[in-house]
């Protein structure tokens, strides 16, 4: 990420369009971090997917996004920040209208995964070029808005994907990047100056290399592994011995190398170290359970997609609010106390999930909600802050990509792992429930369940059957949930290891919200 004087910026003209266009580009990458949500189970049916496999459309997505996005900044350099970013644009429409094309499983993951290619590089050159354009006084504003341009994902998202899914098709929820993405492209060709490019900056391409297939293999090991049946299964075995090679290649790289893709250097601060521990958590328990609740309130309770996406609206709501409100905060409260505050209302969120019933309320899943969110803002801006505040100016640009990294892999991991348990989970609650049911349990002699439930008839035992599913089914997506929460209360401790950073805060909170 570039840096200017710390006084004065160089006059930019059309600085207002400028700041228009690489926004719009943000709003179209957040957009599309929630908007397939709610779609997931439209997905599902019309690709005949599973309930394990249909999350790999999300995860593809996440796991491209966080392995190309550290090599943002090198391609902005090499190539020229605005060439990177209009292929960038370019591409992302174009893998869109491949997803809302897409006739099978494997045809809209492979797209996801080159929408996800496209899409790593938006964020961060979009951010480089504001901060570029505005000086250091004036950028708490411009900071202010590309923050709010991310969170309209998580707010808009969901209704308009339920809404374009309702009224139109599943399909439209990729289409509707096409006129952002060209209204955007059209912008930043006319009003942004590409930057000087240096041919003779070089890569890591070892190390990043490894670090590609290290976190490929275990994304195919966690999604694979519960439809495979984990380790008696050859594939899941090479799978997991790639992954684990190549990670140990990695480190040793690391260790060894000259100029490594990543400095063991970044681990020695305390501080960053246990900041990327927070922010994987963070990545679990908030896009996780996003993926969960999804199928949770659509095809377990039954609400209407519409529906589905307008209580998921006041998620985001919730972090934005409290994103200006911890923005207030920061330099007087002991940034340890936000984190604490931010776990504190995630694991409580949890905590009522995992009391919800198949009569869940809007008006409870909107709250609770509202509450996650907020947990969220209160912990976004403390976690960047922790992260760099004993972090030195050089080493920023780099432990950047690995922060966003870390989270990343947080969502794809806890999405793939959350989702086999809940398949796994789902099958062993169903034995339980069904050693009850017999024909000797002495609630079968009454007259309504005699009549209608009977496990001695054929049409008896099938409403039997998808009774005990669905009540399975609801104890799974519920332990899930505890999970979740347990997880939040295991990082409060671990706050009080942080070290106290300066009292002044960096000038790039954005970087929490990539």
């Amino acid at each position: 990420m570039n840096d200017v004087s710390l006084t004065n910026t160089p006059a930019v003209a059309n600085r207002g369009a400028i700041t228009a266009c690489v926004i719009l580009a943000v709003i179209m990458q957040a957009l599309d971090t929630t908007i397939a949500n709610v779609a997931l189970p439209y997905i599902q049916g019309s690709v005949a997917a599973s309930a394990d496999q249909i999350n790999w459309v999300l995860t593809s997505y996440i796991v491209a996004a966080a392995i190309v996005t550290p090599l943002s900044g090198f391609l902005s350099t090499r190539f020229g920040r605005r060439r990177i970013l209009l292929t960038a644009i370019a591409g992302f429409v174009f893998a869109s209208i491949l997803c809302g094309l897409a006739q099978s499983l494997a045809q809209i993951v492979g797209f996801r995964l080159l929408q996800g290619v496209f899409g790593a590089c938006l964020v961060p050159i979009a951010q480089s070029i504001l901060l570029d354009i505005y000086s250091v006084k004036e950028r708490g504003p411009a900071m202010a808005l590309f923050g709010i341009s991310i969170m309209v994902g998580p707010i808009l998202g969901p209704i308009l994907g339920g809404w374009l899914t309702d009224n139109l098709s599943w399909r439209w929820v990729f289409y509707i990047n096409v006129p952002i993405g060209a209204l955007a492209y059209w912008g930043i060709t006319v009003f942004v100056l590409e930057t000087k490019a240096n041919g003779h900056t070089r890569l890591d391409w070892f190390g990043f290399g490894m670090l590609s297939v290290s976190i490929a293999a275990l994304q195919l090991f966690l999604d694979r592994g519960e439809q495979l049946d984990w380790f008696s299964s050859g594939e899941i075995l090479i799978e997991a011995i790639v992954g684990a090679s190549a990670f140990y290649v990695l480190v040793v790289h690391m260790l060894t190398a000259d100029k490594p893709f990543i400095s063991p250097r970044l681990f020695l601060d305390r501080n960053f170290a246990l900041s990327m521990i927070f922010i994987f958590i963070v990545g679990i328990t908030y896009l996780a359970s996003l993926a969960l609740l999804t199928p949770y309130l659509q095809t377990l309770v039954g609400y209407p997609v519409i529906t589905a996406g307008l209580v998921f609206g006041p998620r985001g709501l919730g972090t934005m609010l409290c994103l200006f409100v911890v923005g207030r905060l920061i330099g007087k409260v002991d940034m340890r106390l936000l984190l604490l505050v931010g776990f504190g209302l995630t694991a409580w969120a949890m905590y009522d999930m995992t009391g919800w019933t198949l009569d869940v309320s809007q008006w409870t899943v909107a709250y609770v909600g509202f509450v996650q969110g907020a947990g969220l803002g209160f912990l976004f801006v403390p976690l960047t802050t922790v992260a760099f505040s004993t972090l030195s100016p050089a080493a920023r640009g780099e432990g950047t990509g690995l922060f966003n990294l870390s989270r990343n892999i947080g969502s794809s991991v806890g999405i793939a792992l959350l989702t086999a348990l809940l398949v796994e989970n789902t099958q062993r609650n169903h034995e339980s429930l069904v050693a009850s049911v017999t024909p000797y349990n002495r609630i079968f002699d009454q007259p309504n369940f005699h009549e209608y439930l009977n496990p001695l008839t054929p049409s008896g035992l099938a409403q039997l059957d998808s009774i005990i599913t669905q009540q399975a089914t609801l104890i799974s997506y519920l332990d899930d949930f505890k999970l979740l929460m347990l997880l939040s209360l295991a990082a409060m401790p671990l706050v009080f290891l942080l070290r106290k950073g300066r009292a002044s805060v960096p000038d790039d909170h954005s970087l929490a919200i990539e």
